[in-house]
């Protein structure tokens, strides 16, 4: 069963350039521009943090922040777009120094639970039911500063309360294993997936899946996907390509390891991937080098890499691969691989 693709990317992926190393070097495009690239670029789905749609909702009342999210899914509709899923920033917030549902106080733990209360609004009022959980400062930066069953047991609270705040949420949670923190309480798609066995609810708990996550844990993205796929939990991906270990880089898709890239594509495309309305995000970062007027072909171009890697998978003949792990001849299947590839 071949997968069914539809393409996806946030506001985030098309910025000013600013690095910890220096400052912006492109002109800001607000967000409402950003949302006319989308279809001339070959994408129909948008992915939010919560105050992408609501800039200031900190200082809003939960009916105000639902009445101008109400406003961006007017536009969305303008322009024939899609929310794909609305992820609580928590982690630029002074509330969540020490994490948001594994703070140290209370109080902020209470906050980090009512922002993603008013997140779900704002999912409901753009029209999705999908909720992303990246637990950025969900870590420790020592190993003594938080109890991990403790900690373990304080996320399951804060997703137990909020599929409970609303019985049509989706929960997808999005696994890495460092940066911001040093150590982070869910680092790879398995944690994630367990969490939702110690819920109520576990139908309605599942994963999105980062290359660049993966590949920081020193896993195969490919096989995350996998297992994923196999426990009917992969809801969401975030494709990108990474040179190293030491950051989360979000280089185009296929960009560094372009078989890499085919072992993802092609794990999606023939475990029927999109048919449920799953989506193909492209978490990609612009170069910083590019100037303002090409800051968007890393996006055009990540498409571009999956669509010609999908039409390289689909030309390989299933029965030769099979045949070949029958005998065991792993050398000829590399070189079929590599064939195809270089064609």
């Amino acid at each position: 069963m071949q997968g069914e693709f539809r393409f996806s990317f946030g506001p985030w992926n098309i910025h000013e350039g600013a690095d910890p190393f220096g400052p912006e070097v492109r002109q800001t495009i607000p967000f409402r521009k950003k949302l006319e690239i989308y279809k001339k670029i070959g994408f129909d789905g948008v992915q939010f943090h919560d105050d992408d749609a609501v800039p200031n909702m900190n200082n809003m009342s939960p009916a105000e922040i639902v009445k101008e999210a109400e406003e961006v899914k007017k536009v969305l509709d303008d322009h024939g777009l899609t929310a794909e899923f609305v992820a609580p920033r928590l982690w630029m917030d002074p509330h969540t120094i020490d994490g948001g549902y594994t703070s140290n106080d209370k109080v902020c733990r209470q906050f980090a639970i009512e922002r993603t209360k008013r997140t779900i609004d704002i999912a409901k009022a753009l029209g999705t039911k999908n909720i992303v959980f990246w637990l950025a400062r969900e870590g420790t930066y020592i190993r003594e500063a938080k109890d991990p069953v403790w900690a373990t047991e304080k996320i399951v609270e804060a997703i137990q309360t909020l599929l409970d705040y609303d019985k049509d949420v989706r929960l997808m949670v999005e696994s890495k294993p460092n940066e911001p923190m040093d150590h982070a309480y869910i680092p790879t798609i398995g944690h994630a997936i367990a969490l939702g066995l110690l819920t109520t609810a576990p139908e309605r708990v599942g994963c999105l899946i980062e290359t660049a996550h993966a590949l920081l844990a020193n896993l195969s993205p490919s096989d995350e996907m996998g297992y994923a796929l196999a426990h009917k939990k992969l809801w969401s991906v975030h494709l990108n390509d990474q040179n190293g270990l030491k950051f989360d880089q979000d280089l185009t898709f296929g960009a560094v390891d372009p078989r890499r890239a085919l072992n993802q594509v092609r794990v999606l495309d023939q475990h029927g991937y999109g048919r449920n309305g799953e989506w193909i995000g492209l978490d990609v970062k612009v170069m910083r080098t590019q100037k303002d007027e090409t800051a968007c072909k890393h996006l055009e171009y990540s498409r571009k890499i999956f669509l010609r890697l999908l039409e390289i998978s689909r030309s390989l003949d299933d029965a030769k691969i099979e045949q070949l792990r029958a005998e065991r001849d792993y050398e000829e299947l590399n070189y079929y691989i590599v064939d195809a590839m270089l064609k």
